[in-house]
């Protein structure tokens, strides 16, 4: 018989790696879906509809916020990012385990609605990393990167709501933590049917 899959959130601050960690975790970890978001920004160069993000317009992405077709949304940046609702649950009530690569606002509204969720915060090794990281990517004006750095400051005060923190200071060392977490996940005697 298939159990229920265990649905897991990495969050962290932008820049934090945690595109990298999940896509990396995702190639080593056999039934793992990663969630694919929905975003009203613009495409970054290689980003893909359908594969990096579901890419909306405003207006669309509030039709679906009217349908409660988002486990979660929120503004971020002034852009609006959500998780579609349909295949969450699809994927769970098949046994597969879902990675959720979201925001804390996010992160704290799925574990209202699903208490079971495991959250995992993303940690930089420190503040110059992060911004290191940032500047690296290219992909914002600096007065961009120093939104994001404040927010990150921000972000820090809910790391005490999440269940789980890990240091994102090697990619295989942090997939291989994060997996020792679902492993241990797994094991919760609640969890047993």
């Amino acid at each position: 018989m298939i159990g229920q899959g265990i649905l897991t959130v990495l969050s962290g601050p932008s820049g934090v790696g945690k595109g990298t960690v999940a896509k990396a975790l995702q190639e080593k970890t056999k039934d793992m879906v990663c969630s694919i978001s929905a975003t009203t920004r613009l495409p970054r160069k290689g980003e893909v509809n359908g594969s990096s993000y579901y890419f909306l317009s405003t207006d669309e992405f509030h039709r679906k916020v009217d349908r409660q077709e988002f486990l979660e949304w929120a503004q971020i940046y002034g852009n609006f990012y959500g998780t579609l609702r349909l295949p969450v649950e699809r994927a769970l009530s098949g046994g597969k385990d879902v990675l959720l690569e979201i925001d804390v606002q996010g992160g704290l509204q799925v574990k209202q609605k699903f208490p079971e969720a495991v959250l995992i915060f993303l940690l930089p090794p420190n503040q110059d990393e992060l911004e290191s990281r940032l500047t690296k990517r290219a992909s914002e004006s600096e007065a961009d990167i120093r939104k994001r750095l404040n927010w990150a400051e921000e972000e820090f005060e809910y790391l005490m709501h999440y269940d789980y923190a890990v240091v994102n200071d090697w990619v295989d060392e942090v997939v291989s933590k994060i997996q020792s977490i679902m492993v241990a996940e797994k094991c919760r005697t609640w969890r047993l049917k």
